[in-house]
């Protein structure tokens, strides 16, 4: 039988949701195929085994694995570093790589990234501080409260997202309708981290695709998001009962099978690998696919959309965990 390390929880802000997401997968794994050890990181990041007991040498005991699955979001889990070590202790690990892991992480990079592969995406501009403004030529320029006020009506327009760059399960994001709610919510950003997006509201569905796979990577169908809220914050995804998921989405066949295909390039383009899930917007009225983000290590709650998409297309919850541990080997 094959040693599968299982690592939940971390010290981001997606800790809890990782627990569930671990648990989920733990519960799932095929125990005919798989002898499992479980290690869960507190939020102060002391690393534990089941019985809660701290692990002494974490590094000699992952070289003691043959696969590690670290079902762990947001930073210092989903942000290449855990990646990082793992490559160092030459253990096969389920999800993608250094580069794209940390990439994809951060918002404003991914941006960047598929501005120059030409994937249509909301306006967007970027902040250092509440007030340093980063341009086109990255030169950093100050700016006080009632210029960001300006940039953003000339640049983007009323209403806009704000959002941490490095944030996940929606933790920190915000909609603003106008000046005083920006700079309110620029705050609020930085509370999270270092960099803050600040993004077009798109108006329209919200729509996610599964990736499985490395160079034949595949694309599942697509999902739509019925948020019970203005928008899917961290409370509409998992503690508001009334946000539903719609597989396959309210789309023409043809307009699915768009999104598939710029799930697959935007995948590519990150130099993903094995998993991720890209999430799009379309537009009411045009439309228009845009993409939103890409997540490298997609929720495994009861609740995710990422195992719901593949138990559409016919691959139970355990079937998909056998592939990816399968995919981590190649």
């Amino acid at each position: 039988m094959l040693k599968v390390a299982v690592i939940y929880g971390g010290m981001s802000t997606e800790h809890d949701v990782s627990l569930i997401s671990g648990k989920n997968v733990i519960d799932n794994l095929d125990k005919s195929k798989y002898e499992i050890y479980e290690i869960k990181i507190t939020k102060d990041g002391k690393w534990l085994d089941k019985r809660d007991r701290e692990i002494k040498d974490i590094y000699k005991l992952l070289k003691e694995m043959d696969v590690v699955f670290p079902v762990l979001h947001g930073l210092y889990g989903e942000d290449g570093t855990i990646q990082g070590m793992l490559e160092l202790a030459k253990v096969p690990y389920v999800g993608c790589k250094v580069l794209a892991s940390s990439v994809c992480m951060d918002k404003v990079y991914t941006k960047i990234i598929f501005e120059k592969a030409k994937i249509p995406q909301a306006k967007y501009i970027y902040l250092k501080d509440e007030n340093t403004y980063v341009d086109d030529n990255f030169d950093e320029i100050k700016l006080e409260n009632d210029e960001i006020i300006k940039l953003v009506e000339e640049k983007i327009g009323f209403p806009v997202f704000i959002k941490p760059s490095n944030s996940g399960s929606s933790v920190g994001v915000n909609k603003a309708s106008d000046g005083p709610e920006l700079i309110k919510y620029i705050s609020e950003a930085f509370m999270y981290d270092r960099k803050v997006l600040i993004e077009e509201a798109i108006v329209g569905k919200e729509v996610e695709c599964a990736v499985l796979g490395n160079k034949e990577a595949q694309a599942s169908t697509v999902g739509e998001i019925l948020s019970a809220e203005e928008f899917y914050s961290y409370d509409a995804k998992y503690t508001n009962k009334e946000s539903k998921t719609l597989i396959p989405a309210e789309l023409s066949d043809e307009k699915i099978e768009e999104i598939r295909k710029l799930a697959i390039k935007a995948f590519k383009t990150v130099d993903g690998s094995e998993l991720s899930r890209v999430d799009f917007f379309v537009q009411e009225g045009t439309g228009k696919v845009y993409i939103n983000e890409i997540n490298t290590m997609p929720g495994f709650t009861e609740i995710s959309m990422y195992p719901k998409l593949w138990e559409n297309a016919g691959i139970s919850y355990t079937e998909l965990l056998t592939k990816l541990i399968e995919l981590s080997n190649i």
